[in-house]
C-alpha cells in the first residue's frame, strides 16, 4: 500500500472543483469528512450547505423588499385617497386655465386665490359624512334665565308692634301665631298708669280752657289754650287715636287700658306677649305681614347676571300647585355679593299674590327672559372650542374648507354672538365639522414633517 504524505504541500490548493475530487486526484484516497451518500449516490459536503444558507438569506431579504415595498404602495394610496396630495395633473391643468378642482381623493391645502389653509371635500364625501351649512347672519338673540327660587315676605309689609308706654297686657284679641288680622283690628289692651294720668290731666286741660276762655286777658286764654295743646300732643305721640280722644272729650272719663290695632291687612309671624305681660317700648309685641305682595328670592349663577337687570319682567312658575300655575312679576333687586359657596347671586321678583294662596317658603320656577336684540351671531353647533381659542370651519366654495378662528360672546339660546372673525353671508359648516377640521390638522401636520425631511 501507498502511505499518505503528511507535508500539507501534497494538497494543492489550486483546485477548485471541490475538496473530495481534489484529495482523490492528489493522493487516491478519501478523506473521512466526505463519504457517499447512501440514498442518491451524491456526497454531502460542507461547502454545500453554507452555499444553501446563503440562498435563503437571499430570499429572505428579497421578501422582506417586496413587503416594504407593497406597504410603501398601499399607504401613498390611502393618503391619496383620503388626504389628497396634489398630483401633477391639477398643477399642470392650473397652469393652463382649466378648472382648478380636484378629483376625489385630492385635496388642496390653499384654495385658489387665498393665502389661507383650507381642505377641498368633494361633494360625493360631503353627502356621505353629512356636511351641513349655515349662512351667518344678523339675528334676534333672546335668552331665558331660569332658576329655583324661594318665596318669601316683602319685607317693606313687615310691621312690629310696640308700645309707646310701659304698662301690663291685660286683654289678648289675637291669640296665636299665622291667624290673619284686617287693618284696624285691636291686637290687646295694655293698662299704663302713666297713661291714665295724661288722660285725667287732659281732662283738666280741657275744664280749665273752658272756665277761662270768657277771661278778659288775652294771656290767660291762650295759656289753657297751649296747655290743652300739649296734653293733646302727648296722648297721640303714645298711639292713642283722634277717635279715642274724642271719646274721651265725650265721656269725661279717662281709659284704663290703651287698645293697640293691626297697621295693615296680614298675617300674624311672630306673638311675644301674653295677659299680665308687662311690656316696655323696646319689646315687640306682635310682628305682622302683609302678603298681598310677596318676594320670589332665586339663585343665579354668575355668569348670567349679566343678562338680568333691574325692571325686567319675569314669570313664577309653581311646580307643586294642583293645577299648573304662573304669575307675572318684576325684578327688583339684584344682590350685589356672591354667595362664595354656591357661586350664585340673589334675584329678588316681586309679584301680586292673589287670594293670598301663595306661602312663604314654598318652592317656585323663575323666568327671566333678556331683551331682544339683533345681532350677527353663528349657531352653537357650528363652534369648535379647543378651550383656548374658538374657531369654525368656513366654507369657501367648490367645495374648499378652512377653519377660521373667532370671537364670541356669551351663548344666547342657540347661538353665539360674533365679535370678531365672521361677517354676515359668510358660510359655516354646523355639521360633520370636527372630521374637516382632522383632516385639515393631520395635512398640516403632514406638510411640516415633509418639510422638515426636505430641509434635511
Amino acid at each position: 500500500m501507498t502511505s499518505v504524505p503528511t507535508d500539507s504541500s501534497a494538497v494543492r490548493p489550486e483546485l477548485v472543483e471541490g475538496r473530495g475530487s481534489d484529495v482523490r486526484a492528489s493522493t487516491g484516497h478519501v478523506p473521512s469528512d466526505v463519504r457517499p451518500s447512501t440514498g442518491s449516490g451524491r456526497t454531502e459536503s460542507k461547502g454545500g450547505a453554507s452555499g444553501g444558507a446563503w440562498k435563503l438569506a437571499g430570499v429572505a431579504v428579497l421578501s422582506l423588499l417586496a413587503g416594504v415595498g407593497a406597504t410603501t404602495f398601499v399607504t401613498r394610496t390611502w393618503f391619496a385617497s383620503t388626504m389628497g396630495a396634489p398630483s401633477a395633473t391639477v398643477g399642470r391643468h392650473e397652469g393652463q386655465g382649466a378648472s382648478a378642482r380636484p378629483t376625489d381623493a385630492q385635496i388642496h391645502t390653499t384654495p385658489p386665490g387665498t393665502d389661507q389653509p383650507g381642505v377641498y371635500v368633494s361633494p360625493l364625501r360631503q353627502q356621505l359624512i353629512g356636511i351641513r351649512t349655515a349662512e351667518i347672519a344678523h339675528r334676534a338673540l333672546e335668552s331665558t334665565v331660569k332658576a329655583v327660587g324661594t318665596l318669601t315676605y316683602d319685607e317693606t309689609r313687615v310691621a312690629e308692634i310696640h308700645t309707646k308706654i310701659a304698662g301690663w297686657v291685660e286683654q289678648i284679641h289675637v291669640d296665636f301665631v299665622g291667624k290673619p288680622v284686617s287693618k284696624g283690628e285691636a291686637l290687646f289692651c295694655v293698662y299704663s298708669p302713666e297713661l291714665l294720668s295724661t288722660q285725667k290731666e287732659y281732662l283738666l286741660a280741657l275744664k280749665a280752657r273752658d272756665q277761662l276762655a270768657r277771661s278778659q286777658f288775652a294771656e290767660t286764654r291762650e295759656g289753657a289754650d297751649s296747655l290743652l295743646a300739649a296734653t293733646r300732643e302727648r296722648l297721640k305721640l303714645w298711639d292713642v287715636s283722634d277717635a279715642q280722644i274724642e271719646e274721651l272729650e265725650r265721656t269725661g272719663k279717662a281709659s284704663k287700658t290703651l287698645t293697640l290695632y293691626s297697621p295693615f291687612n296680614g298675617v300674624v309671624l311672630e306673638r311675644n306677649t301674653f295677659d299680665g305681660h308687662y311690656l316696655t317700648p323696646e319689646s315687640p309685641a306682635f310682628k305682622i305681614a302683609d302678603l298681598s305682595t310677596i318676594w320670589a328670592v332665586a339663585q343665579v349663577f354668575e355668569y348670567e347676571l349679566s343678562r338680568i337687570h333691574v325692571g325686567q319682567t319675569a314669570g313664577v312658575e309653581f311646580p307643586y300647585a294642583p293645577r299648573a300655575r304662573s304669575l307675572t312679576g318684576q325684578v327688583t333687586f339684584i344682590s350685589p355679593d356672591i354667595d362664595p359657596q354656591t357661586r350664585r347671586a340673589r334675584v329678588r321678583v316681586e309679584f301680586r299674590n292673589p287670594g293670598l294662596s301663595f306661602k312663604p317658603g314654598a318652592y317656585v320656577t323663575v323666568s327671566i327672559k333678556s331683551d331682544i336684540h339683533h345681532e350677527l351671531a353663528v349657531a352653537a353647533e357650528a363652534v369648535i372650542d379647543n378651550g383656548d381659542r374658538q374657531y369654525v370651519i368656513l366654507a369657501r366654495g367648490n367645495g374648499y374648507f378652512e377653519p377660521r378662528e373667532i370671537e364670541i360672546g356669551q351663548q344666547v339660546g342657540g347661538y353665539f354672538p360674533v365679535l370678531k372673525g365672521l361677517e354676515r353671508g359668510d358660510v359655516v359648516v354646523t355639521s360633520a365639522q370636527f372630521l374637516i377640521d382632522s383632516e385639515t390638522n393631520l395635512k398640516a401636520a403632514m406638510e411640516s414633517m415633509i418639510g422638515h425631511q426636505h430641509k434635511h
